[in-house]
């Protein structure tokens, strides 16, 4: 069973899980009715290969810099469970599945946007942003926003307005998210000249970034009321959650101290899971 738990663990199960109730989300929202069991079971199947694959391409890139680092140290290929070669081996068989249910058992839309995305993500952003510019992971988040639309992408099989709204949610969330575990781990970062903002520019600069990031998120989180696409259950669920995000930026702004930095890091997980599953519920309510 070591085996099997080291390749899950390549895939960054908690990342990919993240990412498929993103891509639920599009799918609920894009259906005025109850969407049939089997039409969100496959792509989700898809989309999670292909994340899974594109979450190995990234382990792999970063292999020599996973193996100095902290938080990445414990992985399985620095560890030495998965060789170079069978983590490749893996990352491309599951990738070609995920596309192949993608392309025949989906729609071929879903299928272009789930490889442009999950690619960006695991060649552009690994291989070149995260080096290139301390704005690396917001040009680079663009990919990770991406899931609902490739929800609702496989429902409709076309771009609306509204899925490209819910991209815009996880597009600001983004920023804020990453940078405060940035901040608490900005001397790993910093000892492999990774460029992340807070390296560059400064952990009371990154603060405040996190801080006017987190008003925008807040301003957008009430879009989908605005636009009738949800009703007054999301609509307070929001209020609450994003205020409670801003009260986690403000005090990490204010504070000397970085366990705020993980506090926020983790607040921020719970939000953007809590405000899409009040999408889904608010969705059911008033279907």
């Amino acid at each position: 069973m070591t085996i099997v738990r080291n390749y899950y663990e390549l895939c960054k199960p908690n990342v990919v899980l993240m990412m498929l109730l993103c891509a639920l989300v599009g799918i609920v929202l894009a259906s005025e009715t109850l969407v049939p069991l089997i039409d969100i079971i496959v792509p989700l199947i898809g989309i999670g290969l292909c994340s899974g694959s594109a979450a190995a391409i990234n382990q792999i890139i970063d292999r020599e810099a996973d193996a100095e680092m902290d938080r990445t140290d414990k992985r399985p290929i620095p560890q030495g469970e998965i060789s170079v070669r069978n983590a490749s081996i893996f990352a491309l068989t599951i990738g070609l599945l995920g596309a192949a249910i993608l392309i025949f058992l989906v729609n071929s839309l879903t299928a272009i946007l789930t490889i442009l995305a999950l690619g960006g993500y695991a060649f552009i952003y690994t291989i070149y942003l995260k080096r290139a510019t301390p704005q690396n992971i917001v040009i680079g988040g663009l990919a990770g926003a991406a899931p609902p639309l490739l929800g609702w992408a496989s429902v409709t099989n076309t771009i609306e307005p509204n899925a490209l709204l819910l991209v815009l949610i996880i597009f600001i969330w983004t920023p804020p998210h990453f940078w405060a575990l940035a901040i608490y781990r900005k001397d790993d970062y910093a000892k492999q000249s990774i460029p992340m903002l807070p390296v560059t520019h400064g952990v009371a600069f990154t603060k405040l970034q996190i801080v006017l990031y987190t008003i925008i998120l807040f301003l957008v989180s009430l879009f989908p009321y605005i636009v009738l696409m949800s009703g007054t259950i999301y609509l307070v669920s929001a209020l609450i959650l994003s205020s409670l995000f801003l009260f986690y930026s403000v005090r990490l702004y204010l504070s000397d101290d970085d366990k705020y930095a993980m506090q926020t890091f983790w607040f921020s997980i719970y939000y953007i899971f809590l405000i899409f599953i009040a999408l889904i519920v608010d969705h059911f309510i008033y279907i």
